[in-house]
């Protein structure tokens, strides 16, 4: 049974932001570190190969309510678990499905002190989701990073709702950190890493609040989580920065959403955070948005420069039908090595199942790209 550990081996001499190893039974990760995100088992657009050439260090790989959807807890346990079921072997992290529980609330889903109800697609049965079995299924998963059942904070949450949901939220935090504490591993018998969600809202008194029940157990990360994280980010920076001297400095921090356009991750980063996840890279290359911009130095930290709006070129547009330059100069990405605007315009166009791919892989390796940079300036600028 392999162990798991978050070992600090630089700090940045000017800001927040540090380098961190995270030791897993599936291999070690170096943060700063984005997350791909494969909710469904696989992450649209790529396959395993593609994802392994743009250096993808760990995944997002099997959200607890969609595989429980389907292909059912039955298929992925007869093959092994996640890992050997969609041929990805590096290190995993999986959702509690609390994020999707909170999307269906409106009117799919019952919400109480004991959990989530509601109805899988195309069947009759009800399904409680009870800490306990959020935390049971991600067993089954065998994410070597599972997440404790909370409900998501909603953006337009009063203190009084806000302060509701944390509350409910810590209940379900003890209860999934006792069965985790029962069961340790997964069915297959690696060790896995349960992490805390710290919830709150927009409310700082409640993150701070909220912040202090989650760090006050023996936890193995921390995230931070709600509707705002990562959409609306000068209030995800002030919570982040609400908190921060509050986090152990010896756990991974995980903001849970953060990754709309490369910007974020260096903004969050320089706050002190290590992990991040967003599906915005793969969805914003399915609609024709490529990033686009120049990583450059500013004032010992770094910055997403771009001519464009959101820093995302919309390769549809007529002015790139016979554009020969790569989508972004100087990237090293296997679509800006072999293919112009112009031939990603034309497929585009064309409907091609080649663009989404081409896509995906540069939108990605910019995101990776961003760590690698932020990685090196932090050993550069280092106190330690």
């Amino acid at each position: 049974m392999s162990s798991f550990s978050c070992k600090v081996v630089h700090r940045h001499r000017y800001s927040e932001a540090r380098i961190t190893q995270i030791s897993t039974p599936h291999g070690l990760i170096t943060t700063p570190v984005f997350m791909p995100v494969g909710t469904r088992a696989g992450v649209n657009n790529l396959t395993i190969a593609e994802l392994l050439a743009t250096k993808s260090q760990i995944i997002l790989g099997g959200n607890t309510y969609h595989m429980l959807c389907s292909p059912g807890m039955k298929v992925i346990e007869a093959a092994g678990g996640m890992h050997p079921f969609m041929g990805w072997h590096g290190p995993m992290l999986t959702d509690s499905g609390g994020f999707q529980v909170f999307s269906l609330a409106k009117n799919q889903c019952t919400i109480d002190d004991k959990g989530a109800h509601f109805k899988l697609p195309a069947q009759d049965n009800l399904i409680h989701m009870t800490p306990e079995m959020s935390l049971q299924t991600q067993k089954i998963i065998g994410a070597d990073i599972i997440m404790a059942f909370d409900q998501c904070t909603p953006d337009t949450a009063d203190f009084n709702e806000a302060k509701l949901i944390m509350q409910r939220t810590h209940r379900w935090l003890r209860q999934s950190l006792e069965y985790h504490q029962r069961y340790p591993t997964s069915r297959y018998g690696h060790k896995q890493a349960l992490f805390g969600i710290i919830q709150g809202g927009a409310h700082l008194d409640l993150r701070l609040e909220s912040t202090k029940f989650v760090t006050s157990l023996d936890l193995d990360g921390i995230a931070i989580g709600g509707e705002s994280v990562g959409f609306n980010m000068p209030v995800t920076i002030k919570i982040i920065q609400e908190v921060m001297n509050h986090l152990p400095v010896n756990k991974p921090r995980y903001t849970m959403g953060v990754g709309m356009s490369p910007q974020d991750l260096i903004d969050v980063v320089k706050e002190g955070i290590d992990m991040f996840d967003c599906v915005a890279p793969t969805r914003n290359a399915r609609h024709g948005a490529l990033y686009c911009g120049e990583i450059v130095v500013d004032n010992h930290w770094l910055r997403f420069e771009s001519i464009y709006p959101n820093a995302r070129i919309q390769i549809k547009k007529a002015v790139f039908a016979k554009d020969d330059t790569p989508i972004m100069a100087h990237c090293r990405c296997y679509t800006c090595l072999h293919h112009s605007r112009a031939y990603l315009h034309y497929l585009f166009k064309k409907q091609a199942s080649a663009f989404t791919a081409l896509a995906s892989i540069h939108n990605i390796h910019v995101m990776h790209e961003v760590c690698n940079r932020m990685r090196e300036l932090i050993m550069h600028q280092s106190l330690i």
